[in-house]
């Protein structure tokens, strides 16, 4: 389902109505959700306004995850989503989005990038606290 990101139906910010002057245009559509899972790498091309491409992210199984202690990013495998902030579905879903906490090769990463906009799921390492 497409969400429309138009303003005519809200308030003017001195508290009046605003009435809809004319009717929605196909440039104020919102995209569909790209929903990014653990799996086989598959990538969808949209055409963006202007003739651009933008790379959205169907589902991937390795993650580009940096090391603050070594200050170096390597290539490694996603095993498991553990905490989506974001959404509570997504959590049971297994959907990967900005925010979310995943379990790799090498530890706990949170994710910093957005995956089903920019193509790619970078991280960044967690530490491990002591117990």
């Amino acid at each position: 389902m497409v969400q429309w990101h138009w303003d005519l139906h809200k308030r003017k910010p001195t508290g009046g109505k605003k009435r809809p002057y004319r009717k929605k245009r196909r440039y104020e559509r919102g995209g569909e959700p790209a929903l990014t899972i653990i799996g086989e790498r598959k990538l969808r091309v949209k055409r963006c306004r202007g003739g651009g491409i933008k790379l959205s992210l169907a589902s991937d199984m390795y993650a580009n995850v940096y090391d603050p202690k070594s200050a170096k990013s390597q290539k490694v495998k996603v095993l498991r989503l553990i905490s989506n902030k974001a959404n509570r579905d997504y959590e049971r879903r297994g959907v990967i989005t900005k925010g979310a906490v995943i379990e790799t090769e090498i530890g706990k990463a949170v994710v910093t990038s957005r995956p089903g906009q920019n193509g790619v799921i970078n991280a960044v390492l967690l530490e491990e606290e002591k117990s």
